[in-house]
């Protein structure tokens, strides 16, 4: 059998991060990481396969919906006999997008039979007291994610006081009770991801491919962005734009872009990418807000 862990998360939370660390912690291992977006730019994949190349990307939806879980369960059927001819797999690490509802995870291996050859081991769901104790009353997911979770790992706990971490996690024990927490920052946790696996008689049910919660954008940059006036848009939109990432270009390369709940990093990317666009994930019941926010990025409103 074949252990099969889910790392949770909403937006931002830190999930390619800690993915990034688990690279380095199972580096004697033979694993397959599969990185999973709801947007249809693949900016995550690109990222952890600079580390690893055992990496598989599924963007443009969450595995656990209508739209993407066919494509989901055929790669996971493909993982042996892809990467397990010189060796068998060993692992199989899956970072959902952060919309994904896991809930439905144990049927669906269940369904397909794939339970006869994967075991799922450990859920981990990373959360950011920042967005956490606002987000968790609007989109049920994030809930659902935690409800799933075997451990939370309790994020970004550098940037905020005792007061609001304590608060936080009352909330995930109130959701989840006896559910293992742990503080961290950047996700620097040591966890056995690929421990015995154990039954936990979840329930869900497939999502549908259009989740009213969320709005997807893309948006081509093709000229360098002007950090001040960038920063100064995004106040105005803090309250409706979950995420935006990729990569834009800049005065000597490459830059890679976040944003979150949890403010604006710019940051060198490794290597020069081909491809300058960003992935934006907007509330869905304030599209026209998001929308106009995304036209005056493509209107040049925030170039430099």
């Amino acid at each position: 059998m074949t252990a099969l862990s889910l790392v949770t998360g909403f937006l931002g939370s830190g999930k390619t991060t800690y993915l990034r660390r688990l690279v380095n912690q199972y580096r004697d291992r033979r694993l397959v990481f599969l990185v999973n977006e709801f947007s249809p730019v693949d900016i995550d994949g690109p990222l952890l396969g600079s580390v690893e190349d055992d990496v598989l990307s599924l963007p443009g939806g969450s595995i656990f919906c209508t739209c993407l879980v066919t494509e989901f369960i055929s790669t996971l059927k493909s993982i042996p006999e892809r990467f397990g001819r010189e060796a068998p797999v060993e692992g199989v690490i899956i970072e959902a997008s952060g919309i994904a509802n896991p809930k439905v995870v144990e049927r669906m291996l269940r369904e397909t039979r794939l339970d006869e050859h994967y075991a799922l081991s450990t859920i981990v769901t990373i959360v950011d007291p920042g967005t956490f104790p606002v987000l968790r009353h609007t989109l049920p997911n994030i809930v659902a994610q935690v409800e799933a979770s075997d451990t939370v790992i309790l994020n970004k706990v550098d940037v905020f006081d005792a007061k609001t971490l304590e608060s936080v996690e009352e909330d995930l024990r109130r959701i989840h009770p006896g559910v293992r927490i742990v503080r961290a920052t950047y996700c620097e946790v040591a966890l056995d991801v690929l421990a015995m696996p154990q039954y936990r008689g979840l329930e869900g049910e497939y999502a549908p491919c259009a989740d009213p919660n969320y709005a997807r954008f893309t948006v081509k940059v093709p000229v360098p962005l002007d950090e001040a006036r960038l920063r100064a848009a995004l106040e105005g939109v803090r309250t409706v734009l979950f995420r935006m990432k990729g990569f834009v270009p800049g005065p000597s390369g490459s830059l890679y872009l976040d944003y979150s709940g949890s403010g604006l990093t710019l940051a060198p990317a490794a290597e020069p990418h081909p491809a300058h666009e960003l992935a934006i994930i907007a509330s869905g019941p304030r599209y026209e807000e998001a929308r106009r926010f995304v036209e005056a990025l493509k209107r040049g409103a925030c170039n430099a």
